[in-house]
């Protein structure tokens, strides 16, 4: 059997500094809790969750020069991820995000992506200097691009000839970064995972489920839309029509890092030659495995 090419995961990879009670919580609530710092980032959340599966990732991101860095690339390469095309900088410090969770969900988030920003050029010119790819012979596997990126950067990925044979998969990163995504939208070979949310801001519209916002997102053009709407139905549609699925009913003890499982795990289903409804069951019960679980991935 030929073995699989690696995914690439391009986006952020960074410390997730995460906050969790098990109160309910309001802005400016004080309450006991606990504090972990765990990998994290959207390429890195999906990244990590791909190699759950034993699926092959490679890495492009930018870490800084920092034991920080140093730290990630090591948790990188215990969990069997490609790094040699980690950009690492001199100049820009690593990323880190830090999260409020309480029994109510998340209540407050900041993403300091300062150094993917900065350092996007270096971090996508693997795909054009010939270590993975060239605008006249482009990578023709599936690759992973996130919310974190520029606008300027994601506006070039989604008409490069370098990335025009890729099977391009879209993360969002959070509803205020979803607007990033809009040069994908009616992308002919672009699948976009969203929460409803997102996906109303990317359609510019105010849809209440994730049927009718997946039917639309496909409606412009683009390959695929994959939208979820918490505990309830998930939707996908292309051009043959949508399916949807309500995902199973279980107690959330965390958040952070949720849709990330969830695109990984319809991409693992996928590459296990599931596709439809049993992809997005496979996905859906995963995901809730996740989120039911304290157990860091």
């Amino acid at each position: 059997m030929t073995p699989l090419a690696p995914i690439l995961c391009i986006g952020s990879v960074l410390w997730d500094i995460v906050g969790r009670s098990d109160r309910v919580m309001k802005a400016g609530h004080d309450v006991p809790g606990r504090i972990i710092r765990i990998p994290g980032g959207v390429a890195m959340n999906i990244a990590m969750a791909l190699r759950a599966h034993d699926v092959p990732v490679s890495l492009l991101t930018a870490l800084g020069d920092d034991s920080a860095g140093r730290e990630l690339l090591m948790e990188a390469t215990a969990r069997g991820m490609e790094t040699a095309f980690v950009h690492v900088s001199k100049t820009y410090p690593t990323d880190q995000y830090m999260a409020i969770e309480g029994r109510n969900g998340l209540i407050a988030a900041i993403a300091d992506a300062h150094s993917l920003e900065g350092q996007a050029d270096a971090v996508i010119a693997p795909l054009a200097d010939g270590r993975l790819g060239t605008a006249q012979d482009p990578f023709d596997g599936l690759v992973v691009c996130e919310g974190n990126l520029p606008r300027a950067t994601l506006d070039y990925i989604s008409t490069a000839a370098e990335f025009r044979a890729a099977d391009i998969r879209l993360a969002p990163a959070s509803p205020g970064k979803a607007e990033r995504l809009k040069p994908f939208v009616g992308h002919k070979h672009a699948t976009a995972y969203v929460n409803l949310i997102e996906a109303n801001i990317l359609l510019d519209t105010k849809l209440d489920s994730a049927a009718d916002a997946a039917r639309q997102l496909a409606a412009t053009g683009l390959y695929r839309a994959v939208v979820t709407d918490g505990p309830n139905p998930a939707a996908v549609a292309d051009a043959t029509g949508v399916l949807s699925q309500t995902p199973p009913a279980v107690k959330v003890l965390r958040v952070t890092g949720a849709g990330d499982v969830f695109m990984a795990s319809h991409i693992v289903a996928e590459n296990r030659g599931l596709s439809g409804a049993d992809a997005l069951d496979f996905a859906l019960g995963y995901t809730s495995t996740y989120i039911s679980t304290e157990t860091p991935l």
